[in-house]
Formats: structure tokens, sequence, C-alpha cells
């Protein structure tokens, strides 16, 4: 067992990572250790990393115990980028952390810097006067490498920037002069933020934090009108949006809603986080209250104006749209269902039921404009398994049964209409799969039914009926 973290107090008395708990134990009986919980400290990165999402929407991962925050035009929002990390380090500071942080023109010199040096803000013209006295671990390298690169008298990173680069890429590979140039800005590294980023953005900093429902939605409708003007300037519309709620103690929450059509109307946006705000009132806590709320447009879609009637009403064109829209928010996505035709002759693949608010839009669900509609007659409802029936008598070799049992019920058929030969895909069901001859058939007593044989006579196996749907 070796140590993996350790605190002010345990640094002082000459502790170190990785070092054996039976050694520490030694230098220090009284030592209290406790056992790593990855999962937990991972939490509670994240947790940190939703509190960051004020400062920037770009937030990354580095390592286990750091985050990378781009804030490329973001410090004006904030004084500078000095008042930017000073508040940033303040209020962290204030929630009980031991934290450091640099702000530098490159992710490796900001990780070395604040890891292995005092942290700050680093000016473009003295990157390399900063990163030289630093160890070569700052630069991010395996632990082999760095134990190499002492034996060779190679301690500092200035030691690397001052030697020749071609035997250090023989001896070491190119990663290391990769790192190096990385730190020193040469060589650009993205930082992969942990979220997507929402292509729309609006938010309202308050004065007082806010408590209550009712503020909650009148706050999102008024940012719902400012970010208005950006939607009809890219002549979009969000298709999902997403209202997260900063609280003061640095709890966020974040809460989503989507759209069937294409939607900008402030009204109707802040009327989907008010039934969203229903479902999830026992999992919202208030707490001390909210200090920031943003709106995101996670997803928009070209938004196509319609015409009103000749009474200049619109209402009706939209009633469906925003009672789909409500009733998936209050209950979820998966509450309303609808079909969407699929590429596929075979009945129960013809089809799929999809949430009704993705199915919905405009041109999906109907399928007019890929698949044309089949030739014979489909029934209303359709079995998602079809039925297997004990035919009496059947006429031979194209005809439909005279009398069958199904159901435990006899029936005797009176008229019938077919046959609808299907064959089946091979690239799905094999070569091999017998067709299916298609039946629409009425009994003595009036109902009727759509059926099919499955195989021919006088092949083996014996061909099999089966019930597949029933008309009105």
């Amino acid at each position: 067992m070796r140590l993996t973290a350790l605190d002010e107090r345990a640094e002082a008395l000459g502790l170190k990572r990785g070092q054996g708990v039976a050694e520490a134990r030694a230098i220090c009986p009284a030592l209290d250790v406790l056992e790593e919980d990855k999962a937990a400290d991972r939490r509670f990165l994240e947790t940190v990393a939703d509190w960051c999402d004020r400062y920037t929407p770009l937030v990354g991962f580095d390592g286990d115990d750091g985050l990378f925050l781009d804030i490329t035009g973001c410090t004006h929002l904030f004084g500078g980028e000095a008042a930017l990390l000073d508040d940033i380090l303040a209020r962290l500071s204030r929630m009980g952390m031991d934290v450091r942080g640099a702000i530098t023109s490159s992710p490796g010199l900001s990780s070395a810097v604040c890891r292995f040096g005092r942290g700050g803000v680093v000016a473009d013209e003295a990157m390399e006067t900063v990163l030289a006295p630093l160890t070569v671990a700052a630069l991010r390298l395996k632990e082999e490498t760095v134990t190499a690169l002492h034996k060779l008298g190679l301690k500092q990173v200035g030691d690397i920037m001052t030697a020749a680069r071609a035997p250090l890429a023989r001896r070491f590979g190119a990663f290391l002069l990769l790192r190096l140039d990385q730190a020193l800005g040469i060589d650009e590294e993205p930082v992969s933020p942990r979220r997507p980023v929402a292509s729309l953005s609006a938010e309202r900093r308050l004065a007082e934090p806010v408590e209550s429902e009712e503020d909650i939605l009148a706050l999102a409708g008024q940012i719902a009108i400012s970010l208005k003007p950006s939607l009809d300037a890219r002549g979009v519309g969000g298709r999902a949006f997403e209202l997260v709620l900063f609280r003061v103690d640095g709890a966020v929450f974040r809460i989503t809603a989507g759209t069937s059509q294409p939607l900008k109307d402030p009204k109707r946006i802040a009327d989907l986080f008010s039934r969203r705000l229903q479902a999830v009132h026992n999992d919202l806590d208030a707490g001390y209250g909210f200090e920031i709320l943003r709106l995101n447009v996670l997803r928009h879609e070209p938004f196509e104006g319609m015409q009103a009637n000749f009474d200049g009403d619109r209402e009706a064109e939209t009633s469906l749209a925003a009672f789909v829209d409500g009733v998936s928010a209050r209950l979820g996505k998966d509450c309303l269902q609808s079909f969407d035709i699929r590429e596929s002759h075979v009945p129960e693949r013809a089809a799929v039921a999809v949430p009704a608010i993705e199915g919905f839009a405009s041109g999906r669900g109907t399928g007019q404009d890929r698949i044309p509609p089949p030739r014979g007659e489909r029934p209303l409802r359709l079995f998602a398994v079809p039925e297997r029936v004990e035919t009496l008598l059947a006429e031979v070799p194209e005809g439909p049964p005279q009398s069958f049992r199904w159901r435990r019920l006899q029936h005797r058929v009176s008229r019938s209409e077919g046959p609808e030969r299907l064959a089946m895909e091979w690239w799905i069901d094999g070569a091999e799969a017998p067709t299916r001859d298609y039946f629409r058939i009425e009994d003595d007593a009036g109902r009727r039914l759509w059926m099919y044989r499955e195989g021919l006579y006088g092949e083996d196996p014996a061909p099999r009926w089966f019930v597949h749907g029933v008309f009105a």
C-alpha cells in the first residue's frame, strides 16, 4: 500500500506521494490513513467542474486532481485575467478547498506552473523564464522518462531547452519534445471540454439569490427574450434547451427540455421549463438560493415560418406541437409515442415507435418522401408478434384456408382476397428464409383478419399459418 494523496501536515512531515505506508508510519507512528476511493474523488472533481461552468463552458480534466478552463474571450466579464483567477481561488478556498491556479497561453504551461510552481498569471514573454527552473516532471512525462533524464543530469526544464533536440529525440522519442513545445505554446494543445458546448447561450447574474420557482421561471422567460435575437439572426429555432442553475454554495442543477419543432418563442420556452420544474420539483433543492441562471440552446434547426390562416390565427397550427412539448416535458419524452416508417417491406419492420417529440418534427414519421406506400391494404392493428393458427381445411396450393382455429375459437372463412407475396430480407433473415403469402379474410361472424402462409405446400418444412393483424 502506498500514499496517493497528502494533506498539509503530512507534507510538512516530509511524506511524499508514492511512499509506502509502512515507511510513512515509521516516520510518523500517529499517521491516519484512509483508503482511496477513486470513484468518489472523480465525482467530487466533476462537481467542481460543474461549478467552474460559471466562468466558461470549456472545462476539461487535467489528470485526477486538476481542471483545464479555456477562458478565451471570458476574462473581460470578470475584470481581467488576474481578477478572474483571484475570484476562482477565493471562492474555492471559502468552500474549504486548498487550490492553486495559473493562467497562461498554453495548457501545458498552466499545468506545470500550477503543480510545480507558484501559480499566477504568466505573460507570453515570460513563458520560458518561468518554465526553465521547474523540474522535468512538470512536462507531464512518464516516471521512467523522468528518472532517465535525471540520470543524464537533465533535472530542470531549462536543461532540456538548451540541449540539442536531435539526440533527445533519438534517446527519448518525439513525445518529450512534443510536451516541451506544448508547454511553450509552440505546438497547440486543445482542451477537450467534458460537456458539449452549447451553440447559443444567455445568462443572468443576480445581485440577490432567488429561491422560489416563480422567480426562476420569470428569470428564465427574461433570458429567453434576450436569446431570441440571436436565434432570429441565424434563422434557427431551438430543439433542445438547458436551464442551468448555479446555487450560492457551489451546487449546479441542469434542467433540460426538448421540443417537437424548432422553437424561439420566449413564452413557450418558459412554459416548457414550467412543466419541467413541476416534474423535478422534489429533486430541486434551492438551498440558500441561485445566483446565476443560464439558458443554453443545445440543438437547433432551421426555423420555417408558418403562414397564418385567413383569420390571422396561428394557434391551430401550433396547438398540437405545444401539447406534445408540454406533456413530454412534464412526464418524460417516452410518454407519447408516434411511428416512423422504415425502409422495409416486411410489415413488422416497416414502422418503429419513437418518442412523439422526436417523430413530430417536420418530414419525420410520414416517410412519404422516402418510401412508396404498400400496394395492398394494411390492417389497423398489427400484432408485434404474429400469432400461430391451426388450419383445419385449406385450398392448395395458392388458396386461403377455408376454416381454422385461432385463440381457441374455430373460424370459417366466408370471403378472402389475395395472395400478396412478400419475400423476406435475405441480408437480415438469410437466403433460406421462407416467403409469405398474405390474405385478407372475413369469417362468418364478420371478423376481418390479415393472415399469411409461411412457406409453400410440397416443400420441407410444411407451411404454417399465422394471423398478423386485425382490420377495423
